[in-house]
C-alpha cells in the first residue's frame, strides 16, 4: 500500500513538471504583445483656417443633427404626447459652399460686428435643411457668416450671422440675424471644441 501511494506521488510529480515544461515552452514561443494602435489616430486641430473650415463643413451637419436632437429632449416637458408625435425638428443634409474672402467691416453694420483692428477670421458656408410641416416637405438653404478668434489653445467662434437664401434670387431672403445661440452656432462651438482637444477625425 505505502508502494502504491509512493507511486502515484512520483506520477502527479512528473506530471506536474510536464504541465510546467510545456507551459515554458508555450510562453517562449508565444508573439510578443506590443501596444495596439487606437482606433482614431491623434489629430490636430488645423491652424489654417481653410483646412478648418474644410474639415468643420465636413462634420456640422451631424453636429448640428444632435444638437437639434438635443433640443427636442428638452421641450418635450412643454409639449403633449400629441404634439411630440406630430413635430420632427429640421435636419441637417449638407454643409458646403465656402469662402474665405472677408468682407469689408471698417464700419459697424451690425449692432455686435468687429471693427476692422479685431483679429478675427471671418468664415461663409452654406447649410442645406429639411423641414416638414404636417406631410409637406420644405428643403431650405441657409448662409452663414461666422466670426473665428484664435486663443492660445486653437479657434473659437465669436459670433455668427445667419440669413435663409433662395437660389433663385440675386440677393438673401431676409436680413442676416445674429445666430450664434442656434443650432448652427451650437454645433460650430461644440466641433470647434473636439477638434482643439484633437477629437475630430482626420481626413
Amino acid at each position: 500500500m505505502g508502494r502504491t501511494l509512493l507511486r502515484l506521488s512520483f506520477l502527479n510529480l512528473s506530471l506536474w513538471a510536464s504541465c510546467l515544461r510545456f507551459t515554458s515552452v508555450a510562453l517562449a514561443q508565444a508573439p510578443s504583445l506590443e501596444p495596439s494602435l487606437p482606433l482614431r489616430p491623434e489629430t490636430t486641430c488645423p491652424e489654417d483656417i481653410s483646412h478648418l473650415t474644410e474639415l468643420l463643413t465636413r462634420d456640422l451637419p451631424s453636429y448640428s443633427n444632435r444638437v437639434l436632437q438635443r433640443s427636442l429632449g428638452e421641450i418635450r416637458t412643454d409639449f403633449s404626447t400629441s404634439a411630440l408625435d406630430q413635430y420632427r425638428p429640421a435636419h441637417v443634409i449638407l454643409a458646403g459652399q465656402t469662402e474665405l474672402t472677408p468682407l469689408d467691416i471698417t464700419d459697424r453694420v451690425y449692432t455686435t460686428s468687429p471693427t476692422a483692428g479685431d483679429s478675427l477670421a471671418q468664415i461663409f458656408f452654406t447649410t442645406l435643411e429639411r423641414e416638414y410641416s404636417g406631410t409637406r416637405e420644405i428643403t431650405l438653404q441657409h448662409l452663414h457668416w461666422a466670426f473665428l478668434t484664435p486663443s492660445e489653445t486653437g479657434w473659437r467662434l465669436a459670433f455668427m450671422f445667419s440669413t435663409l437664401d433662395d437660389p433663385n434670387q440675386p440677393y438673401p431672403v431676409l436680413p442676416p440675424r445674429e445666430s450664434t445661440l442656434g443650432s448652427i452656432g451650437q454645433a460650430v462651438k461644440l466641433w470647434l471644441r473636439d477638434c482643439r482637444t484633437g477629437n475630430i477625425y482626420p481626413e
